[in-house]
């Protein structure tokens, strides 16, 4: 990884599918880019991978007349610069994104994290007591799974030696994960173009291979996280759900409904993993008439 940085949007950012200004920032060495579109209250879009901020292109449209939308790209992923030596483990995602609230200066923040952006959202969410007022949890989880056959199957075999090789040789995260991601639509080429072109070197594809094995090696991280559920409990949350993905199961979704009691479950029947990219229509739908039931938990 070179120490150079980038803070120019690159030209295969296609401006009409991702019609947002690109704004970056300096953190801890790294620089992150992110979009800050909209005013009102205050979302907090954090992805999983190997996606960035160009996943929740979509919503951000539609909301961003009615709520402020902020959306980051982790160090490595989408057009954000990591730092030499950056080693790319949830928990240094979870550093970086709390060094960004405290840069950004929010207040009163709804938290919608899919995948990976879940645990590393609530992550902060425990470190910055009284940032978030609000969940929106989309197909995720929040505690180790160490001994879970289904998890320790994908992480051995994904983020072993032979997938993290196929992963940063032949971008194999990106070209199986977002296919299979979409089950009630298929991605254009002009969409698998923005996922390629964001992790377009083995170098940048080092960021989307580490995730895989850090399922399993990251389990102090995910335990820690789980100790501190309990303070978030109280929280109103929103989960959203795809019910055709491939990754998290409804046993996953129950479990976020036990930890969350104040909870509002909307099923996207026929979505897979990147529910707010595969159906967008109800995924701003159910954000829309959430926040409409509970207007006084938002803060501005």
């Amino acid at each position: 990884m070179t120490g150079t940085t980038e803070s120019v949007r690159p030209a295969w950012v296609d401006d009409s599918l991702f019609p947002f200004q690109s704004r970056f920032v300096e953190i801890d060495g790294h620089t992150v880019h992110y979009v800050d579109e909209g005013s009102g209250p205050t979302l907090l879009f954090l992805h999983g991978n190997p996606t960035w901020s160009f996943l929740f292109r979509d919503v951000i449209r539609a909301l961003r007349d009615d709520f402020r939308c902020v959306a980051l790209d982790y160090p490595g992923f989408g057009l954000s610069t990591p730092k030499p030596g950056y080693r790319f483990r949830p928990e240094d995602h979870a550093e970086v994104v709390t060094a960004f609230v405290d840069k950004i200066g929010f207040v009163g923040v709804t938290l919608v994290g899919q995948d990976w952006g879940g645990l590393i959202g609530l992550a902060v969410a425990q470190r910055r007591p009284g940032l978030f007022d609000r969940l929106v949890l989309a197909n995720t989880w929040a505690w180790p799974v160490n001994g879970v056959l289904h998890f320790e199957a994908f992480s051995r075999l994904v983020g072993g030696l032979a997938g993290r090789f196929l992963a940063r040789r032949f971008n194999l995260v990106v070209n199986t994960f977002i296919p299979t991601g979409h089950r009630r639509r298929k991605p254009t080429p002009a969409e698998m173009t923005h996922y390629r072109e964001a992790l377009n070197t083995p170098q940048r594809r080092q960021a989307s291979a580490i995730f895989p094995a850090r399922v399993l090696a990251s389990r102090a991280f995910f335990a820690d996280l789980e100790a501190g559920l309990p303070t978030l409990a109280h929280l109103p949350t929103l989960i959203v759900w795809g019910d055709a993905d491939i990754a998290f199961r409804p046993q996953e979704r129950e479990r976020l409904e036990a930890t969350f009691p104040d909870h509002e479950t909307v099923i996207v029947e026929g979505a897979g993993t990147y529910v707010e990219s595969d159906a967008p229509e109800e995924f701003v739908a159910a954000i829309r008439e959430w926040t409409a039931a509970h207007p006084g938990a938002l803060g501005q």
